[in-house]
């Protein structure tokens, strides 16, 4: 018999209609991909599973036994009605009664409803243990299943399940799968136990699929492939599904790190044009005007990436800091320094909003030394210009000469600025902010190859604190920078959560401070889940759980932009003047609410609070800002919350932050929530962030359609597991890049992207 081919599609295998449930329900399309859906939990049906932590919306499949099974005709006041072979005829062609199992396993009850099926009784007898299915719902204070799918445990050669669950009780284990409605858990034990037994049969398994090399499976201790796929799906015993798993854990890690691996590799082969700082120019210049007194991590971080420009081959780090931490000012004065070489820089941002934060921020800070070619311009000054979307034509124009003439030093700019029609007179280096926004085949448009054949340094920025082993999984390709000090004067944050069905008065209270506030001379963000009329966002917009966090859900309405400003306007904060800023503005709006949320109270043209969206998440900087309200907070993730209250606190006042909710305690939302208020350590935050979610949601930017690559490797868990995957793929990378001599490996590195990701790794 030949041995399986784990890379046949799934069809080929286990016919085709069989295939599409599994690709409709998993976006599994191959024998690897499903030997890849591993069980999430087992039961021993010699033992009891738990009946006692049932959570209502929860897909379940329990392990438990008949405590009282009736059928009810609702025509004889509920009372119970025989089951007998005529009667159970007769009330089924009349399509009515029902049967209401109770099942327990000795830490709780639930009760199992069949609507026109009271046959079911009979088939439920009181004693019979087995498999139910379904999703958990109350009714009356009483978690039931409706029309679950089950399977009882061997009891009569004569029931019909009976051959079905022999073949599924066979092994002490029962594994239980992740699984739908339509692709039950059971369904999918069975067609995997068709795989394995092929398995079985493959003793070439290895030889050909494995991707781990001899020495560092032996090295690590670990089984072969074959044996962990067995003895994960048919386990003998829990021993051994923990050493399946250790396998498992390390081949995810190894083949990701080899991957990062390679790219690390090529992008020492290719070549840049040094960036050599020099005394006396544009940077001096900036330095001398600002006084700067940089913080020890300003210092260190900036001299790592001095170094990186001033090298043969181009740069690719990674800049991250928590919120607060003047990023910004370490890019710009790396940026002056590609421009004191001759070069260009170019700062790159995901929406027009920040754009045009960036671009006000950096002419701001370096005043006259951004007027280059104006008359009366300095020596060392240098021109700016900004590149969007919403560029009239004459205006698109002049930028795009400044930036061919090399009149502009320094782009800010969206995605307009990865368009074909933009070219650089000698683009020295590219800043993407907030990386986590941008495909990476858009940021490989402005790191591709410049007319010379050499590639700009790029210099990546997030202000989304990753844990180390998080970065070092997800940015493996990168070196890391990480500012983890705050400059001197920067002001402290309370934050607080506010239930207002708790506390009512503490909702009233709120308005108050912003209007006292605002006679101090302060101004207060009001930010919302959704704009209101058509959906929750809009083009610039977020939206809410943007990072892959998950909301609660709700039947209570979200607060939106629009109704919040009438709101405030006509009755909480008559007396102030109120903005609104969200994703469907025009940007000439958006820049024009900016400018007046900006201006001193003294303007005829200021606001004192703007009611906004996730528009203004992460870059706007209005230090007068020192209240901040988020309505609805539980509807947004934990890094989400952290960026957003880092918009106030910029100034010489300290500042507040209100979580507005109605989430109930010990809910996840006001876990979460809760989780914010107690610390500002944005770094302590991510930790718990991803304690919450799963792996492949904080690794999304390296996946590709609908399965994540990482199915049991926890990267804070298994910090260990990645470090010695990453020497080991270092090492092999090192002396065969293109896995010439690992062919296993080479395929499995394969899988892990899809062919236009996998084209860009080989673009660099």
């Amino acid at each position: 018999m030949a041995g399986i081919d784990i890379d046949a599609s799934l069809g080929s295998v286990i016919g085709g209609k069989t295939a599409d449930a599994f690709e409709e329900a998993f976006g599994i399309r191959t024998v690897y991909d499903l030997l890849s859906h591993y069980p999430r939990r087992y039961v021993d049906p010699a033992g009891m599973s738990d009946l006692g932590t049932l959570t209502v919306g929860e897909h379940v499949t329990v392990l438990a036994e008949v405590l009282s099974s009736v059928a009810v005709d609702p025509k004889k006041n509920n009372r119970e009605w025989s089951t007998s072979k005529a009667q159970g005829k007769s009330q089924r062609r009349r399509a009515s009664g029902r049967a209401e199992i109770v099942i327990g396993d000795g830490s709780g009850q639930l009760k199992l409803v069949f609507f026109n099926q009271p046959w079911r009784s009979k088939q439920c007898r009181i004693g019979r243990r087995g498999l139910f299915e379904g999703t958990v719902s109350s009714y009356r204070g009483t978690y039931q299943l409706t029309h679950p799918r089950f399977i009882l445990l061997p009891d009569d050669p004569e029931d019909p399940d009976y051959a079905e669950s022999v073949e599924l009780f066979t092994d002490r284990l029962v594994p239980i799968y992740p699984a739908t409605e339509k692709l039950t858990s059971w369904r999918i034990a069975q067609t995997v136990k068709m795989l394995v037994k092929q398995l079985r049969d493959s003793d070439d398994l290895d030889a050909r699929f494995d991707p781990l090399p001899d020495a560092v499976r032996e090295r690590e201790g670990l089984m072969g492939l074959r044996a962990a796929w067995q003895a994960i799906h048919q386990p003998v015993d829990l021993a051994a599904v923990e050493e399946a798993k250790r396998r498992l854990r390390f081949d995810e890690a190894f083949t990701l790190q080899v991957l990062l691996a390679q790219r690390r590799e090529r992008l020492r082969a290719v070549t840049a044009t040094p960036r050599q700082r020099r005394g006396g120019g544009l940077l001096h210049a900036f330095d001398e005007r600002m006084q700067l007194t940089l913080t020890g991590a300003q210092t260190r971080v900036g001299e790592e990436i001095f170094d990186d420009l001033a090298t043969g081959h181009p740069m690719h780090r990674l800049l991250q800091g928590d919120v607060g931490t003047g990023k910004t000012l370490v890019a710009l004065r790396a940026m002056l320094a590609v421009v004191d070489a001759g070069a260009q820089a170019v700062l790159l941002a995901p929406t027009e909003v920040l754009a045009q934060q960036h671009f006000a921020t950096l002419t701001n800070l370096l005043g006259p030394l951004a007027q280059g070619g104006q008359l009366g311009a300095g020596e060392d000054a240098t021109g700016i210009t900004l590149v969007t979307g919403s560029l009239r034509s004459r205006q698109r124009r002049d930028a795009l000469a400044a930036l061919a003439q090399g009149t502009a030093g320094i782009a800010v700019g969206t995605h307009a600025l990865l368009e074909q029609s933009v070219e650089f007179a000698d683009l020295g280096l590219v800043v993407i902010d907030e990386q986590h926004r941008f495909g990476v085949e858009q940021r490989a448009v402005l790191s591709r190859a410049l007319p010379d054949g050499t590639r700009p340094h790029v210099l990546v920025m997030t202000a989304t604190p990753i844990p180390r082993t998080v970065a070092m999984t997800v940015f493996g390709d990168l070196d890391v920078s990480v500012l983890d000090e705050a400059p001197p004067g920067r002001q402290p944050i309370a934050t607080h959560v506010v239930v207002p069905k708790e506390k009512p008065a503490y909702l009233a209270r709120i308005w108050s401070r912003i209007t006292e506030e605002v006679a101090a001379g302060r101004k207060a963000y009001v930010v919302c889940p959704r704009i209101g009329d058509d959906g929750a966002g809009g083009a610039g917009d977020t939206g809410t759980f943007d990072d892959g966090d998950r909301g609660d859900a709700s039947s209570t309405p979200m607060s939106s932009v629009l109704d919040v400003v009438v709101d405030l306007r006509d009755r909480l904060l008559p007396d102030l003047r109120i903005g609104m800023l969200h994703g469907r503005m025009s940007a000439e709006a958006k820049e024009q609410v900016m400018g007046d949320f900006a201006a001193d109270h003294s303007d005829p043209r200021a606001l004192d609070v703007l009611v906004a969206t996730t528009v203004i998440e992460v870059g706007v900087d209005v230090p007068q800002a020192t209240v901040m309200v988020i309505m609805d907070a539980d509807r947004f993730g934990i890094s989400q919350l952290h960026q957003l209250r880092g918009r106030v606190g910029r100034g010489d006042v300290a500042s507040l932050c209100l979580l507005v909710t109605s989430a109930e305690a010990g809910s996840p939302g006001r876990e979460r929530l809760d989780a914010v208020a107690s610390t500002t350590d944005g770094f302590e935050l991510a930790r718990v962030d991803l304690q919450t979610r799963r792996e492949g949601d904080v690794l999304g930017s390296m996946q590709s359609g609908r399965r994540s690559s990482l199915q049991l490797l926890q990267v804070l868990r298994d910090e260990d597991i990645v470090r010695s995957a990453r020497d080991s793929a270092t090492e092999i990378v090192a002396t065969d890049i293109d896995l010439r001599r690992h062919r296993p490996l080479r395929a499995a590195v394969a899988r892990l992207l899809d062919q236009e990701r996998t084209d860009f790794l080989e673009k660099g």
